[in-house]
């Protein structure tokens, strides 16, 4: 692979996508079939992931759209094996998420199980539904969309950061235990993001503004973004990057 273009090339893979219907995984869903690969759609927005379907099939590449709500593992593990009789599974982008956010004091406990749930044991539920076929194949790659506040404090965030720092080290437990089958594990932790649910956590300008201010490049961050450097972490270009929790804040966590 001398060609630059060829090292970022994922032609011939299928990548799996969670939470695909909008934003940042609908991003990631349309640069990975620029890139090349087959998806597998999966969100619970079935009118969403069709949108996202035709975007994907625009780029000439096969999309398959599987419906699925990450609260329920009986769900998840159905929805694996839907996927595996489509194609294996050579990449997994763990990107669904939620971000209920409320003061630690008084938050609801339901609240705290359905960001857990959905957080942190969806991702390693279809990791594991996933895994015994990267396995046998030797190569794969996993990528899980964690967050800035799984690194770094944010008021009201307790729930959402304890999922996020959770998820970081599940990557890094599974990188330990699956390296050695040519399997890499990261994450991506990314500042405020302006999809739907970044506009509609961080939008008043009381909110936002000091948040902007403390950032050294000055604003928040695009969908495209993140899926570029998921892409990176997909493409053989990242073929020696594994176990790292990749921060994209624009300098935050870094003053």
């Amino acid at each position: 692979m001398n060609r630059w273009i060829d090292r970022f090339s994922l032609q011939g893979k299928t990548a799996l996508v969670t939470g695909a219907s909008k934003g940042i995984g609908a991003e990631i869903c349309k640069v990975f079939a620029d890139a090349g690969a087959n998806i597998i759609a999966t969100a619970r927005d079935t009118d969403g992931l069709e949108h996202v379907a035709d975007s994907v099939r625009k780029s000439g590449r096969n999309c398959n759209v599987i419906q699925c709500d990450l609260k329920d593992t009986e769900a998840i593990r159905t929805m694996a094996e839907q996927a595996l009789t489509v194609s294996t599974v050579d990449i997994l982008v763990n990107n669904a998420g939620v971000a209920l956010v409320g003061p630690a004091e008084s938050y609801d406990l339901q609240q705290w199980e359905e960001t857990m749930a959905i957080n942190l044991r969806a991702p390693f539920l279809l990791a594991q539904c996933l895994v015994p076929a990267m396995i046998k194949q030797k190569w794969g790659k996993i990528i899980n969309v964690s967050s800035q506040a799984g690194v770094v404090a944010f008021e009201n965030h307790a729930a959402y950061s304890a999922s996020k720092a959770g998820l970081n080290a599940l990557t890094r437990g599974m990188m330990i235990e699956w390296a050695r089958h040519n399997i890499q594990v990261n994450s991506i932790c990314p500042t405020v993001i302006l999809t739907d649910m970044g506009k509609e956590i961080w939008g008043p300008v009381e909110k936002s503004q000091p948040m902007i201010d403390k950032t050294p490049l000055g604003r928040f961050g695009e969908p495209v973004e993140v899926a570029d450097m998921a892409l990176y972490l997909a493409s053989p270009a990242s073929g020696l990057v594994n176990g790292e929790a990749f921060l994209i804040d624009g300098g935050y966590s870094a003053t």
